[in-house]
């Protein structure tokens, strides 16, 4: 007769596939095998961990040990036996995108807004305390783990940040895939689909994710909620295929996103292609060798922008590659250029160069944005650093396969940018960025400049823009959200008549007889960011710039919290009008560790006293 304790064990424990087993808990936790062939010991990786109830079968399954967990996303039902797993002496591997929920998470609940909130996500579902991480999972890229290969697949849905995992069994491919599917043409949650406040961006990414996990052929489908799934093929076009309906039901009308994701570029010339599904338009310049080069390539296939700043609330992902290889026979993609250093420009291109083997080209100007974005106070940067392969200096040419490519400093959108010029199919082309709109969505529509203040952008750069399409004579612009516009001497016209104007408008609406930063600084620190270790010093430059017409004294006291202390106390320099110095400054931080310390500079021109005009911040650890 069986015991109490095997029939609970049969009804929480099933065999799924030859060596993959189901442990029923908070969510469905998954047990893949692994043998060591010299010692003949049977170990496991977990794909999720739930309450960590898996640990009390390990024995009945004649597992000794479960030496990776592999989650599929964030939420506390996947994620609260955690500790458990750490002390058992498991390594933890996280999607990358939500890394933050796992090991930081003490600063998502300190952080994380609740007045006013029209931020929907399900993240407060978040562990309540942070556990050590030993590795974010590559995604697009098969990894061993515990002895068993692995190969992770972004399919956001359920969350932004959930990916799937992809297995290989006895010759079948079983996909781990978390929350994304409950049953075939279901979900366990739709609440957790709906992001952002009347939107539905995550069953839009429902609907690509499961038309790409679907193009991987697996045999089965592991859900964290539901019952393993062996018409995979067929549960997953269920899903897609109501999932559509009611994308569609909240929308004014269809939205096409099978085409979107088969086919996301469309053709601006024969060697030219314009990625239509992504935040900011990504261009592809083709060769005749099969590489492929991209103009900026920041948010993929996107389904609207959520509320929220941080990590998770953010995606760069592929999913566009495969159209790409497929429909005009790209073999590599060589070579990614950045027009700035804005997110949706450049987020994916660190993924990029993981998983393609890009190289990054950056303009000289962008290049140390990029390289170290906690240095400047600016808006819309990238939470990592991308690091240039090659920098490329403004106002020269360089060689790409069959192309001349000439970097132009283009400052205006923001102080950091360049455009590129190079013909293609017998038309001159400039790439501008966002240096101005194309207001109608045509080729013959208006241009607007577009300019914001936090990008520490001048009046006069646009007036040097117009000269240099005047110079340049380009057949086509080709701006970072809008569609390629057509240039004409009409258009041309436009745009210096625009630049003056906006010179003119700054002129009388702003004081007269100053030389005023247009974002009203006249003293920064950088690094604007920094970590320094308790009681250890740290160095930082300050720029200022001589707002008057005449000779100046400046001075400039350093402002730090009680305990501090800089070197020097006080800064003095003599300033031409107009002219601009740099100089550093040594803080020498506390011994408690804080994060975000402020630090400020008191500035004075002569009589002018600006006060505490510009901070920085330190996290001491």
């Amino acid at each position: 007769m069986d015991s109490p304790a095997a029939d609970a064990h049969s009804e929480l424990v099933m065999d799924v596939a030859p060596g993959v087993h189901l442990v029923r808990d908070t969510c469905n936790v998954y047990l893949v095998e692994s043998r060591d062939d010299s010692s003949g010991e049977v170990t496991a990786i977990a794909i999720d961990f739930g309450s960590g109830r898996a640990l009390s079968h390990l024995a009945g399954l004649g597992i000794a040990r479960i030496t990776d967990v592999l989650m599929t996303h964030h939420h506390r039902d996947q994620a609260q036996g955690l500790p458990l797993a750490i002390d058992h002496g498991a390594r933890i591997h996280v999607p990358p995108t939500e890394v933050g929920l796992f090991d930081n998470v003490e600063e998502f609940w300190r952080t994380r807004q609740l007045d006013i909130d029209y931020n929907l996500r399900q993240d407060r579902f978040s562990l309540l305390e942070s556990v050590a991480v030993d590795s974010t999972v590559p995604v697009y890229r098969t990894a061993l783990f515990g002895g068993v290969p692995v190969r992770a697949l972004p399919t956001p849905g359920h969350t932004l940040g959930s990916v799937s995992y992809l297995v290989e069994r006895q010759g079948q491919l079983l996909a781990f895939t978390g929350d994304l599917i409950y049953a075939p043409g279901k979900v366990w949650s739709l609440a957790s689909t709906q992001w952002s406040y009347s939107e539905n961006e995550g069953p839009a990414m429902t609907v690509l994710s499961a038309l790409l996990l679907a193009a991987e052929n697996p045999a089965m489908l592991l859900p964290s909620h539901g019952d393993p799934m062996a018409s995979a093929a067929e549960a997953l076009a269920a899903l897609a295929g109501r999932m559509q309906e009611y994308v569609d039901s909240r929308r004014p009308r269809p939205w096409d996103l099978r085409g979107m994701l088969e086919h996301p570029f469309e053709r601006i010339s024969e060697h030219l292609l314009l990625n239509r599904s992504s935040m900011s338009c990504s261009y592809v310049l083709l060769s005749g060798s099969g590489a492929a080069l991209f103009i900026d390539f920041g948010y993929d296939m996107m389904t609207g922008l959520i509320g929220g700043g941080e990590r998770s609330s953010r995606l760069p992902w592929l999913a566009c590659l495969g159209a790409l290889k497929r429909d005009f026979g790209v073999t590599a993609i060589e070579v990614a250029l950045p027009t700035h250093y804005h997110d949706d420009h450049v987020a994916g291109m660190n993924l990029l160069r993981e998983v393609e083997g890009t190289e990054v080209w950056v303009p000289s100007s962008v290049a140390p944005v990029l390289a170290d974005p906690w240095r400047y106070d600016l808006p819309c940067q990238w939470f990592d650093p991308i690091p240039a392969d090659r920098v490329l200096p403004e106002g020269h040419s360089f060689t790409w396969r069959e192309y001349t490519i000439t970097v132009h400093p283009l400052p205006g959108h923001t102080r950091y940018a360049a455009a590129f010029e190079v013909e293609i199919d017998g038309v001159v082309a400039l790439f501008t960025g966002d240096q101005q709109t194309n207001e109608g969505q045509h080729l013959d529509s208006r241009s607007l400049l577009n300019y914001q203040y936090r990008n520490q952008f001048d009046p006069a750069d646009f007036r040097d823009s117009a000269a240099l399409y005047r110079r340049v004579a380009p057949g086509l612009l080709l701006s970072g959200h809008w569609t390629p516009q057509r240039v004409t001497a009409a258009l041309l016209d436009e745009l210096g008549s625009a630049a003056e104007r906006l010179e003119v408008l700054h002129e009388v609406l702003m004081p007269a007889g100053l030389r005023l930063n247009t974002d009203g600084i006249q003293a920064r620190i950088e690094p604007y960011r920094a970590r320094v270790l308790a009681g250890a010093s740290a160095s930082f430059e300050v720029s200022l710039s001589n707002p008057l017409e005449t000779d100046v004294t400046a001075i400039l006291h350093p402002v730090v919290p009680l305990g501090w202390r800089t070197i020097p106390e006080r800064i003095v320099r003599v300033l031409g009008p107009g002219e601009s110095a740099r100089v550093e400054m040594v803080v020498q931080v506390g011994d408690a560790p804080v994060t975000r310390a402020r630090i400020a500079i008191d500035v004075s021109f002569g009589s002018m006293h600006l006060g505490q005009q510009t901070e920085a911040l330190i996290d001491v650890e």
